[in-house]
């Protein structure tokens, strides 16, 4: 093949639409757990996480309610992907390999979100949120009905592999996708490109500018516990029970039960079995869904 604009215009032409096809053929499961923030700078505050709003009785003035000022931000990173194409393979037309070399770089920038999400959930016992707390904690500090600090659990410990309950049916998820820029393809393929020059390569990439963090820590119970039918429910008691500041309770219901793909059957089994222990009837049957995430593995 002669390396000329027309040629090289229909290889961009062709490795852009074999990306896009990547694109595609990636499930992507992130947006179950986390809401997608758009970004207009490097780094953002979230100040706002420290108060969950609950209306009230309207008796004298309005109850103005501000930002709690707390530090937590979440600061974005920059991702890139880069597959360079040897000058010599388009003079010789050995090109069979690289259409699905860039359908596979299309699915990993579309995994990446995937990647930052579930990992920072399965980080969640060993990273703070935003009351300075580790996410998944047995001391995160909420005010009672008498303006007295106490301490409220959304985890119960053990050592097992991690599960999760969630709520996810709240226009803030328990995961928070800061994105700034999406992935967009770009060539370096003209012949007097330095890439060219210097190593006999056309380069094609794609970049981004994204980052994750943690919204409310009561829409989540993380557990190392067994998953069976007594630590769900325990797991489903903190969550329905998790009140605000000074008493109010928040009215959440779990919804989503999020497994690494070890504990698919431990999760099938509790969640869509109809019968347990040799003909019981299964009382948690049908409430939540069950979310198997390769990415927990």
């Amino acid at each position: 093949m002669e390396v000329n604009a027309a040629n090289l215009n229909s290889l961009r032409v062709g490795y852009s639409a074999a990306y896009q096809r990547g694109l595609g053929q990636a499930p992507s499961q992130y947006p179950r757990v986390s809401t997608i923030v758009p970004a207009s700078q490097k780094e953002q505050k979230y100040g706002w996480l420290g108060k969950i709003a609950k209306v009230r009785e309207w008796i004298g003035p309005r109850l103005v309610r501000s930002m709690e000022q707390h530090d937590y931000s979440i600061k974005e990173k920059k991702w890139e992907l880069t597959q360079a194409v040897d000058r010599d393979d388009i003079e010789t037309d050995n090109l069979g390999i690289y259409g699905p070399m860039f359908e596979e770089m299309g699915m990993s920038t579309q995994s990446l979100p995937d990647e930052l999400v579930f990992g920072l959930l399965k980080d969640g016992f060993s990273t703070v949120c935003y009351d300075g707390q580790n996410f998944f904690d047995t001391d995160h500090p909420v005010l009672d009905k008498d303006g007295n600090e106490t301490s409220v659990a959304n985890t119960d410990g053990g050592s097992s592999t991690p599960w999760f309950l969630l709520c996810t049916n709240r226009p803030l998820k328990p995961i928070i996708l800061q994105r700034r820029k999406d992935f967009q393809f770009v060539a370096k393929d003209n012949p007097d490109d330095d890439n060219v020059f210097n190593n006999n390569e056309f380069v094609y990439g794609a970049d981004a500018r994204m980052n994750v963090g943690f919204g409310f820590w009561q829409f989540a119970w993380g557990s190392k516990q067994t998953l069976d039918a007594t630590h769900y429910e325990t797991a489903r008691g903190a969550i329905s029970g998790m009140k605000g500041d000074h008493g109010r309770p928040l009215g959440l219901m779990p919804n989503l039960l999020v497994v690494p793909p070890s504990l698919e059957g431990a999760g099938r089994a509790l969640l869509q079995s109809q019968l347990v222990n040799g003909g019981e009837s299964n009382k948690w049957a049908g409430t939540a869904e069950l979310l198997v995430v390769p990415w927990l593995a």
